[in-house]
């Protein structure tokens, strides 16, 4: 086909492939009766390897010198490229849950949240991410996605209740001992193994987050040390 045909059929613009024409990249063979060169079936093939090669951001040259040294096949082009557009479309899809993480996080504000929610939100999610394995956030995201919003927010309200509950019973003096106090410190854990689900690793992982962060950064400003050690207290009489 000639020039023009090539690059409509291809979407290679003609100014691109005279440019490889100079520079002996890619050079047609063949010649129609009139005498104009047209790109026969082993330039087609050629153009391909280039497109690949190119994609993975080999320079011009670069590739003249390996298809000229026919050390790549077209076979080898392709799968270059293909484990190129894997490695690719990978990383966009981590974007894409990184994004969609961040959404979530702020469509459940209500409204459009300020600079200072924002960069708290970032904060969180990288926080989340220094602890947690990949494994382990797709783990928990899986399990609010399979929770629903109505469940996520009545968890949410309940951490909440929980935790104004502890702190009251905390400045009352009530003894981390007592009947009360230890309702409160198996309510505390069910909704602890609600949000591990029973994994011994995210367990873990959330228990380093919160010695390592303080009570206040990993709670998210939810409860101070105060309230924490006293219901750990409460737990390790449990």
């Amino acid at each position: 086909m000639k020039v023009g045909e090539l690059a409509k059929k291809t979407g290679v613009s003609v100014r691109t492939l005279h440019h490889y024409d100079e520079i002996g990249l890619l050079v047609p063979s063949g010649k129609t009766e009139a005498g104009h060169r047209v790109y026969l079936e082993p330039e087609i093939r050629r153009l391909q390897q280039i497109l690949s090669l190119k994609a993975l951001g080999f320079s011009l040259d670069h590739i003249k010198d390996l298809l000229d040294g026919q050390r790549l096949t077209l076979q080898a082009a392709l799968s270059m490229h293909l484990e190129h557009l894997q490695k690719e479309m990978a990383e966009r899809q981590k974007l894409i849950d990184e994004v969609k993480t961040m959404a979530d996080k702020i469509n459940s504000i209500g409204e459009e949240p300020s600079v200072e929610e924002l960069l708290d939100l970032i904060e969180a999610t990288t926080m989340f991410e220094k602890y947690y394995t990949p494994e382990q956030l797709t783990t928990l995201q899986k399990r609010a996605e399979d929770m629903g919003e109505e469940a996520m927010k009545k968890s949410q309200d309940d951490w909440t209740q929980l935790i104004a509950e502890v702190k009251s019973e905390m400045d009352k003096g009530t003894d981390p001992k007592s009947e009360r106090v230890q309702d409160l410190a198996r309510r505390w854990q069910d909704l602890i193994n609600q949000f591990t689900g029973g994994d011994p690793g995210i367990a873990e992982s959330l228990r380093k987050m919160y010695a390592q962060e303080g009570t206040v950064k990993a709670s998210r400003g939810t409860m101070d040390g105060s309230v924490s050690a006293f219901i750990q207290a409460a737990m390790n009489d449990n």
